[in-house]
């Protein structure tokens, strides 16, 4: 097969690594689970990442650093491109998930609010010398 050159805005599997901090590998298998719809092929196969790809791995990127299972990912995807219709279901499943990362940011401050706590705890029995009455 004879390669056919990337657009002068597309990306490889490489730089889009580089760029996303994500794994070559990690990309491939986002692919090949129907997580990236706007992966371009040349005809040696070489997978090319136009602008409009980038942004969409750094959403999928986003949703599944934030939790958001491979199957919410996938019917997102599915749901459709970015024609009019498919809006309400798109931004439905991203308004459910924003609503999820939120209860876990308050989970995460109650959390880090006890450990500031026995930061300071730590802090003041080491400064008078005194044992830990908690183990």
């Amino acid at each position: 097969m004879t390669a056919v050159a990337a657009p002068p805005d597309a990306l490889g599997i490489g730089e889009v690594a580089a760029a996303t901090g994500l794994t070559q590998d990690t990309l491939r298998w986002y692919e090949r689970e129907g997580l990236l719809p706007l992966v371009g092929r040349t005809r040696d196969g070489r997978r090319t990442y136009g602008p409009a790809a980038l942004r969409f791995v750094r959403l999928v990127q986003a949703l599944r650093r934030t939790g958001m299972p491979v199957a919410d990912v996938r019917a997102f995807v599915q749901a459709g491109g970015g024609e009019l219709a498919t809006h309400p279901v798109r931004m439905g499943l991203l308004l459910a998930h924003e609503a999820q990362v939120q209860a876990r940011i308050a989970e995460l401050e109650d959390d880090l609010a006890v450990l500031r706590a026995k930061v300071q705890e730590y802090r003041h029995l080491i400064a008078h010398g005194l044992d830990c009455e908690d183990g």
